[in-house]
């Protein structure tokens, strides 16, 4: 008889969460603050695995990282773009969960030690938290937690924060779930995915992520040709999404046609604010329609989805749409 293999002693020897750090040509003094916010952490060096994925960078950052080179894991390959660069990081990790962080970008230690408490006394499957952008913020020592439920109930009761790095996730719900390489809006076809995998879903008010607004970013050009592109993504990720709640059984259909709902939404909003163009948002408008995105669903998911959507059910209240919301603050 063929001893079986001790689950609690692989556990011990395994860290407990894999550091994924997408990096592309940025200043390595970014890199280092990324790094050294998760060595500030309360993992000790078996608990943790860095793994820094250098994305095909015109110049490699590994001589400036002389100093880290007993706490990372240094990978380089071909420009392929942050999908790909995530899927290395999760083919070489071996941390029972994975955290995604940008190389420009890094994690709050206060709040996120307590996301890592989350982890150590419940388990659960994925730890959803905050992010801050603002410099001035005062940190706080008080986060709202809320209940532990299924990822279904998560995704059909709950506002999603799409952004992958602001996530602690298990190896065991990942599964073979990856980042579909060569698109932008990755996170918005990933994330609901994901919880749909998950048995249990802890969310958190604590704000651990620190995400950094660059003018050049991927996510932030202004460019038409950018915007466009962006746009043109987002619409695929949506009708991806829509095709595969067909396949799906009814609690999770149901959970996956409400997030669609809420992209769609947040994808006609996006065309007023980044073309302010009527005529182009009347294109994509029937594009939505002939796809059976649009009117939208008759459900109020949310107050503000509710009158949304009775304003884009006529051609007043697209006017007023058009008008209004340029000139509106627009929301974090």
């Amino acid at each position: 008889m063929q001893d079986q293999p001790n689950t609690t002693s692989l556990q011990e020897t395994q860290p407990l969460v894999s550091f994924i750090i997408a990096y592309y040509d940025l200043p390595v003094t970014m890199l280092r603050q990324c790094i050294d916010s998760i060595l500030a952490l309360s993992l000790g060096s078996s608990e943790r695995e860095i793994i820094v994925v250098d994305d095909g960078s015109k110049e490699s950052p590994l001589r400036q990282l002389t100093q880290y080179l007993d706490d990372i894991v240094y990978v380089r390959q071909p420009n392929g773009g942050l999908s790909r660069a995530r899927n290395r990081g999760i083919q070489v990790a071996t941390g029972r969960y994975l955290q995604f962080v940008d190389a420009d970008d890094y994690l709050l230690q206060a709040s996120y030690e307590h996301c890592l408490d989350i982890v150590r006394y419940q388990k659960p499957d994925v730890v959803m938290f905050d992010f801050n952008d603002d410099d001035d913020e005062p940190p706080t020592a008080d986060f709202a937690d809320g209940d532990v439920v299924g990822g279904t109930d998560y995704l059909m009761h709950q506002n999603l924060q799409a952004s992958a790095c602001c996530m602690l996730i298990s190896r065991r719900a990942l599964g073979t779930l990856r980042f579909t390489p060569g698109i932008s809006h990755e996170d918005e076809e990933f994330t609901p995915l994901l919880l749909l995998r998950a048995e249990s879903v802890c969310s958190t008010e604590a704000k651990a992520y620190y995400y950094r607004h660059r003018p050049l970013s991927i996510t932030t050009s202004t460019d038409i040709r950018s915007t466009v592109r962006r746009l043109n993504d987002k619409m695929a990720v949506i009708c991806r999404l829509n095709r595969l709640s067909d396949t799906m059984p009814p609690s999770e259909r149901q959970a996956m046609q409400r997030r669609v709902a809420q992209l769609t939404m947040d994808y006609i909003y996006n065309v007023i604010m980044q073309t302010r163009s009527r005529h182009y948002l009347d294109r994509k408008l029937d594009l939505l329609r002939r796809k059976g995105l649009f009117p939208l669903p008759d459900r109020d998911y949310t107050t503000k989805y509710k009158w949304f959507r009775r304003l884009t059910n006529s051609q007043a209240g697209l006017s007023l749409l058009m008008n209004v919301l340029p000139v509106i603050k627009p929301e974090r």
